[in-house]
């Protein structure tokens, strides 16, 4: 904002401004930014540069600050000379999703009897009798085996995977790289979860099994009174003008007595995080979704009856001015929005991004209530995987093998390269193994890689495509010579003899 030399109590002041200039700055600021709009009046301009005030953002030309109020008049303000602005906090580098419920997975489930306090085995290569325990398929030699069926799945479990599935979606939702300092996963109970998805009417609104838990009949009866108008009014009472107007007030003083408001302290940093995704309506829509399902269900339904309420109000044109001076989408959206969105500290409320995202949901209420397919198929994944039954081969390993936690449906092309690269390779290991066994008899050794060779002749192929690299790894004994007899020089040997019979004759 320009600043400026202003003159004032019989003396000049520089670098400052008037309340009014702020007013007409801001307001025009406000108007024209994507996150806010036209629709910001200049009261709301004025009660955030009383938070300013409060806050020491800005202060009088005396210095005053925090008690007095910041007036749209000619008084004179200026900008403190130390800035108040506090160090953001730090979010923690990407972790491994140690904060988020680990999912249910087929171990939990395990029938086998488990061993206690053992230690954790260590990778090591694989002996003769894993291996022959693992491929005995292949060898020849089939085990015994048995069908483990699961047990059921309770329903604690079930509200536990909901829980962790649906913080994990709302993680990748708003491309955070880590939840802290939004939302506590502590505080997401995943009956809520549960009861938002499945414990609804064919409106799609929450139906609560405790009635103490929902809103009094005299409310429900005013706000379909003022969503039918002038049909609404069932209860036969008599109209006078300006009835409908003390409709309005009935059903406001309901929502604005409210202990919190109804998307939750709690959950507050959530939704405030989603104001940046309201360009992009189709993420903005999916991310909340997500983030409604953590919502109790009370608070869920007075907040879908709420928006239903203001979305018919403002379409009927039936329905007479409910204000003589402010338009009445103007006015349900500013008397309800701190109602929806708020911070358990007041100067951190925000009623103009309030309004921003109370008017989103308003114009996409009927998408926003809508279960999450994505998240949904998720889960009834998950679950129909822990359901099914294992085989297990009796005196096999089953460390080796860990349960993924769902799986889903892919094309033929895929699964056929799939098998190639996930079949060869742990081939080609266990033929490593094999081979560095030197415990194992060599003869042993050599009945072994002829059955693997009759069951695997591509793999066996590529490691030993000539016999002399067989033979580098397992060397052929040299075959047996028999002893040779000394080479005597015959002629030489005869010729003593050949003498003595010379001389006698």
């Amino acid at each position: 904002m320009t600043l400026r030399r202003h003159w004032a109590n019989f003396r000049y002041y520089d670098s400052s401004f008037t309340g009014s200039e702020a007013v007409d700055y801001l307001h025009e600021l406000l108007r024209h930014n994507c996150n806010f709009g036209p629709d910001v009046t200049r009261y709301q301009t004025l009660q955030l540069l009383r938070k300013f005030l409060k806050a020491h953002v800005i202060e009088d030309i005396k210095g005053r600050h925090g008690t007095e109020d910041f007036e749209d008049s000619s008084n004179l303000y200026r900008f403190p000379t130390l800035s108040p602005l506090k160090s953001l906090p730090t979010r923690p580098l990407w972790r491994d999703s140690s904060d988020l419920p680990r999912l249910i997975r087929w171990d939990d489930y395990e029938e086998l009897p488990q061993r206690e306090n053992v230690a954790p085995s260590k990778s090591t290569v694989m002996s003769s009798d894993l291996w022959n325990k693992r491929h005995s398929v292949a060898i020849g030699d089939v085990h015994e085996c048995k069908v483990i069926r699961r047990k059921e799945v309770t329903p604690k479990q079930v509200d536990h995977i909901w829980k962790s599935l649906t913080i994990a979606h709302l993680q990748r939702v708003l491309g955070l790289r880590t939840l802290d300092g939004v939302l506590n996963p502590a505080h997401v109970n995943g009956k809520h979860i549960v009861h938002n998805v499945f414990s609804i009417n064919k409106a799609g609104i929450v139906v609560l099994q405790n009635k103490a838990e929902d809103m009094p009949y005299w409310v429900v009866s005013a706000m379909k009174c003022l969503a039918n108008w002038p049909n609404g009014n069932d209860a036969g009472q008599p109209v006078y003008p300006g009835f409908e107007r003390d409709v309005l007030r009935t059903v406001a003083d309901y929502y604005q007595k409210l202990k919190e408001p109804l998307l939750t302290f709690h959950l507050y940093e959530v939704f405030v995080n989603i104001l940046s995704l309201l360009q992009d309506q189709d993420v903005a829509t999916q991310a909340l979704q997500v983030s409604c399902l953590l919502l109790p269900p009370p608070n869920r339904r007075r907040l879908q009856l709420l928006l239903r309420l203001m979305a018919r109000v403002c379409q009927n044109p039936h329905l007479p001015p409910l204000n003589d001076t402010v338009p009445t989408r103007t006015l349900m959206v500013q008397m309800f929005s701190p109602c929806v969105l708020g911070s358990a500290d007041d100067m951190d409320l925000d009623e103009l991004l309030a309004t921003k995202l109370v008017t989103f949901m308003m114009e996409h209420r009927d998408a926003v209530f809508h279960a999450n397919s994505k998240l949904r198929c998720q889960v009834d994944e998950h679950l129909s995987h822990l359901k099914r039954a294992q085989i297990k081969y009796v005196g096999s390993d089953t460390d080796f093998s860990a349960s993924p936690a769902f799986c889903k449906q892919i094309r033929v092309m895929e699964s056929e390269e799939q098998k190639v690269i996930g079949t060869e390779t742990p081939l080609q290991q266990l033929l490593e193994g094999l081979i560095a066994d030197k415990e194992l008899p060599a003869k042993d050794k050599k009945k072994r890689l002829k059955q693997f060779q009759r069951s695997y002749p591509e793999v066996y192929q590529r490691r030993f495509p000539t016999e002399e690299s067989k033979a580098a790894v397992i060397p052929e004994k040299p075959p047996r010579q028999r002893p040779q007899l000394p080479f005597f020089n015959l002629k030489k040997s005869f010729q003593p003899f050949q003498r003595s019979w010379s001389f006698r004759a």
